[in-house]
């Protein structure tokens, strides 16, 4: 914070500093934030939800394997894993691997906010019947955020912790996944191949036919949670990627997001129509972004060097077709 802003804040009375959540470390500023028994009975019932969710898509992910078949070959009905607790386990790897994943990137945003003294609501996880057994995870950020660094600290930290997690399990993946030529010529669906999986099946099994390596269930995890991370460091509204995008360039960030949003259509058109569902939702939340207290203090250039590691991550990650129809 430069000196005149702190000069301005300081000389704020103490029922309006109070009101304003700042953060304890600011001129010895020190106040308790908000805690409820309530909100984290309701996080920690939605994560075992989840558990149990993915879970069975992962008993469902097992068993195709165990088959030596892609995923969506056979009747992909996962809820089928919940007639024998036997099957049902077989979802571990996949269940424990992906939770990993995303309590990691909300636990990365949840201490970066506790750092400066934001108070934000415990990781509240989706479940939802789906291929994937989960809609990810958020946190609600209840005050606002002093200075454009905390948000960009707030921002980038789930999706670098994120990656840090599933790029190990990718790559453990990929060393000992079943070579199996020919496993999804009868899938209804494919899943895309992000550049990350692509550099590390080079760099690990070199000579290995492109679409010739089945992935286990940790590979699968693995994929969801690159396929998430790309997903919320779009430059769009309030993701991850539209927080750093605030944070380097508040003035642009509407238009940007606008324009993200309307790329959004030809990739629906062409590759995937899942992201129509997406540009519908994002303008639905709108573009609205978080009060920051000093708007005018610039971000430093260790962390603009950062939102270029952001921008890499978000490169190796997103998929233009995460999941392809098979001709």
């Amino acid at each position: 914070m430069s000196e005149g802003n702190g000069e301005r804040i300081g000389t704020l009375n103490p029922a309006l500093r109070e009101s304003l959540f700042l953060p304890p470390w600011m001129e010895g500023y020190s106040r308790p934030l908000p805690r409820s028994r309530t909100s984290f009975a309701i996080a920690v019932l939605l994560f075992l939800v989840t558990i149990v969710s993915t879970l069975a898509v992962g008993a469902q992910f097992a068993l195709d394997y165990a088959d030596g078949v892609a995923p969506f070959t056979n009747d992909f009905a996962p809820w089928h894993s919940f007639a024998s607790l036997r099957v049902l386990m077989l979802g571990l790897p996949f269940s424990f691997t992906l939770m990993t994943i995303l309590l990691a990137h909300e636990l990365g945003h949840f201490f970066a906010c506790r750092y400066y003294g934001i108070a934000a609501s415990y990781p509240y996880f989706i479940p939802f019947p789906s291929i994937f057994g989960t809609m990810g995870a958020f946190i609600r950020i209840r005050s606002p955020i002093l200075n454009r660094k905390a948000l960009f600290d707030v921002g980038i930290s789930g999706p670098v912790v994120g990656f840090i997690f599933a790029v190990p399990a990718l790559a453990l993946a990929i060393l000992y996944s079943k070579v199996a030529p020919g496993a999804e010529a009868n899938a209804d669906y494919l899943f895309g191949a992000p550049l990350l999986l692509k550099a590390l099946t080079h760099l690990l099994r070199p000579g290995l036919a492109s679409g010739s390596l089945l992935l286990d269930p940790i590979g699968r995890a693995a994929w969801v949670g690159l396929f998430s991370t790309g997903l919320n460091l779009m430059p769009i509204g309030q993701l991850d990627g539209g927080h750093i995008l605030f944070s380097l360039s508040s003035e642009n960030h509407r238009r940007i997001s606008l324009l993200a949003v309307l790329m959004l259509i030809p990739l629906g058109r062409y590759f995937w129509p899942g992201w129509y569902v997406w540009a519908v939702l994002s303008l639905l939340f709108g573009f609205r972004h978080p009060v920051l207290l000093d708007r005018w203090e610039p971000l430093d250039a260790k962390r603009r060097i950062w939102a270029v590691v952001a921008l890499a991550i978000f490169i190796l990650c997103f998929m233009p077709a995460p999941l392809i129809q098979n001709p």
